[in-house]
């Protein structure tokens, strides 16, 4: 695998406002041993915070930025590090613009607090792939305000102009030779005023951004030294697992807990709420195996009437049906050339749920009190889950501390609008204390727990009819897509739910090619809890029309590459570069593959980002194998190419392992017949393919980049698998004997 960064002349530097009536800079109080600190707050300007109250009243922040009298400097870092990489890409934002010494800088997770709040969404996330291009010039006027506010100070203690100092990896320098450190200015930089504005760097001028740097992350996970949230034990916590009932929403009837307060280690086994209404019961022991032996022991009778019992062969067969129905419209297109089109593609796509299957089940540490609460999780959704935590603890949100934990991986799991697993937590704390006891409780989830425990990404059904003229031309295009909306009933649906359409189900479909597109969707409730999964509705949208693209081009007798650049209109224009730049370092059309192997090409664009993929597939004994993948990437301004490069590699296995056998959520009378990674497939090692992956240079402001790698990969692989078997795949995962 290798990465490729390619260069390009710069633009000006960019003059950034200060109005008060958009954001607001602060100067907070030095902290323990001295230096600079910075706060800074944007109040929310995007979709998400148009459902927000008004911004709150701003408290004294934990700074974003503490540059101590060592000459350390470290970084508040806003956002969830559960891999993607913005415990180091943040700050170098930071470090650029204040011309620090890289050596020097750490980053820390920063924890809940108004001030942390993403400056588009309005609230403290990590998701919706916007860390970086969030927070690109907030971090960056962070660093130069900063560098401005010690450069003010070194000029009153030398008595020269500011524009006689420059600054160097830490150091500040005088005109007549004078040096000093940041750490030695820190505190009399604190007495100068923040500026109002400053101007940030030419890109020319970069050090950091846009260059391969190592995670400052990695050599504790390397070694196995980081503290995940799963490792982390509070003085006196013990550990507590919960017995979930086997419906989502039923509740426990009654149980005999004689087995399970038998073993040793057990302390008290309760009765607790769970999720979407249920109850189940909770084993506190003195650690992990003591209360899953306690569990295992325990004897459940479940209460499952009232609450639907989902069946996947049967939710199938409805979705099918309904498909052929039209839903509610989304875009509206004439599709009266159907019947007398030439040639004319009718298809029905299917799509199971899938559940997110981080490495770090979930868990988290709740240290109840009657004046507060402490937790400790790896959340990315500080701002609601500690709203959540208040609100079931009977507090206000401001006495609650929510520390964000290092996670190992998400994908959406730990951003849950309802705070399920938090909820569950707080509540288990609650009847723990009842009893009299005051320890903190550390709620584990077993993979297991995790894989059976709910909010997948939604099954879905497409279908779609196409007719094409004699000349090649989509000339009518009718489609329907059934499934269940991950936005209604949530703090998000005033803003995502547009004439009854949850957008995140319709995303992805026809733009930015210029096709005749009739689109409609039926939105269905069922029993089984759902959530965005990486790259959200561009899981499933991104593979239909990236296959049916490719099936016309087909159809056409046309280049599937030549064939999307004549679809593409003048919204493509990165597209086209990222095809383009894929297809070159490919050697697509050029180069001869070994027999047994085929091309597939798919390019998707999500979060604002275009990715890109020209594959190269076989087929042996009946099973698919991707050999390699070229990717074309356009992110904008690539901030840590060595980050884009390990997610494009995670997000395409990622996609690779939606196509595999096994990887399916299926449900039999509301009981999930998965459990563990021996019955729910996801990729691994062995699977992995050669990945490259090739920038499209650019210094526009960055895109998202943590989940566009995902969705063109099952169509690309499935387009080259159409070449080497004629078969073209409707379904996920890949099921080449039924094609």
């Amino acid at each position: 695998m290798r990465i490729e960064w390619l260069n390009q002349e710069s633009m000006a530097g960019v003059e950034t406002s200060g109005g008060v009536s958009r954001r607001s800079f602060m100067k907070a109080g030095a902290v323990a041993g001295g230096g600079l600190v910075l706060g800074f707050f944007m109040p929310g300007a995007g979709r998400f915070a148009n459902a927000q109250q008004p911004p709150a009243k701003v408290y004294e922040p934990n700074a974003f930025l503490h540059i101590a009298p060592d000459n350390s400097v470290t970084v508040q870092v806003n956002r969830l590090e559960f891999g993607q990489g913005v415990q180091t890409s943040l700050p170098m934002l930071i470090a650029e613009e204040l011309d620090a010494d890289w050596s020097k800088v750490n980053g820390a997770l920063a924890p809940a607090g108004d001030q942390y709040k993403d400056p588009a969404f309005g609230i403290q996330i990590t998701g919706g792939s916007g860390s970086i291009a969030h927070s690109y010039t907030q971090y960056r006027e962070i660093g130069a305000k900063a560098r401005a506010m010690l450069i003010g100070a070194a000029a009153q203690e030398w008595k020269v102009a500011p524009d006689q100092i420059k600054t160097s990896k830490g150091t500040l320098i005088g005109p007549a030779g004078q040096k000093a450190t940041y750490g030695a200015m820190a505190d009399a930089a604190m007495k100068q005023p923040v500026p109002a504005t400053v101007k940030l760097k030419d890109p020319k001028d970069f050090n950091f951004i846009g260059k391969p740097t190592k995670r400052l992350d990695a050599k504790l996970k390397s070694t196995g030294k980081q503290v995940f949230g799963i490792d982390y034990k509070a003085p006196h916590s013990k550990v507590a697992v919960v017995a979930r009932p086997p419906v989502f929403g039923a509740k426990v009837a009654k149980f005999d807990a004689s087995k399970a307060k038998a073993i040793k280690g057990v302390i008290e086994v309760l009765e607790v709420k769970t999720d979407r209404g249920g109850s189940g019961v909770v084993v506190v022991a003195d650690g992990y195996w003591p209360a899953k032996m306690g569990r295992d022991a325990l004897v459940i009778d479940w209460d499952t009437s009232g609450v639907e019992k989902v069946s996947s062969d049967k939710q199938l067969a409805e979705y099918k049906a309904l498909a052929q129905k039209p839903g509610l419209p989304v875009h509206k297109a004439d599709t009266s050339k159907l019947a007398g089109a030439a040639k004319k593609i009718s298809a029905v796509y299917e799509f199971p749920y899938l559940a997110h299957a981080p490495m770090e089940p979930l868990n988290c540490v709740v240290d109840l009190r009657p004046d507060g609460c402490t937790v400790w999780a790896g959340s990315q959704f500080q701002t609601m889950d500690q709203g959540a935590i208040a609100a079931t603890a009977g507090l206000k949100p401001e006495q609650v501390v929510l520390n964000t934990m290092m996670a190992g991986g998400g994908f959406g799991r730990r951003a849950v609008p309802t705070s399920d697993y938090l909820v569950e937590a707080v509540n288990i704390a609650k009847v723990w204390q009842a009893t009299g006891k005051k320890d903190p409780v550390k709620v584990i989830w077993s993979r297991e727990d995790d894989i059976k425990g709910g909010y997948y990404r939604p099954s879905h059904v497409h279908r779609a009819d196409i007719g094409i003229d004699d000349k090649g031309d989509i000339v009518a295009w009718d489609h329907v897509i059934v499934g269940q909306s991950i936005i209604a009933g949530t703090a998000f649906e005033p803003m995502m739910i547009k004439d009854g359409i949850d957008v995140t189900m319709v995303e992805g479909m026809g733009e930015p090619y210029e096709v005749p597109l009739n689109l409609s969707a039926h939105s269905v409730k069922a029993n089984v809890p759902v959530l965005w999964w990486r790259s959200v509705g561009s899981t499933h949208t991104a593979f239909v029309m990236e296959t049916l693209i490719d099936e016309a081009a087909h159809a056409a007798k046309m280049d599937p590459v030549a064939y999307r650049k004549k679809l593409l209109g003048e919204k493509g224009k990165r597209h086209m570069a990222a095809l383009d730049l894929a297809v070159a370092k490919s050697g697509y059309g050029k180069k001869a593959l070994p027999k047994g192997q085929a091309w597939g090409v798919a390019v998707h664009q999500s979060f604002n980002t275009v990715i890109a993929y020209v594959v190269v597939a076989s087929v042996k004994n009946g099973t698919p194998k991707l050999h390699k993948v070229t990717a074309g990437v356009h992110c904008n301004q690539a901030v840590n190419p060595l980050t884009i490069e390990a997610q494009i590699q995670g997000a395409a296995l990622m996609g690779l392992g939606m196509t595999l056998p096994g990887a399916a959520i299926t449900l039999k009378d509301g009981v999930v017949d998965q459990q563990n990674f021996s019955d729910y497939t996801v990729a691994r090692m062995t699977d992995m393919p050669v990945i490259d992956v090739h920038i499209v240079p650019s210094n526009d402001p960055p895109t998202g980049m943590g989940e566009p790698g995902l969705p063109p990969l099952a169509p690309a692989f499935a387009n080259a698998l159409f070449k080497l078997t004629g078969k073209r795949l409707r379904k996920l995962p890949f099921d080449l004997a039924s094609a």
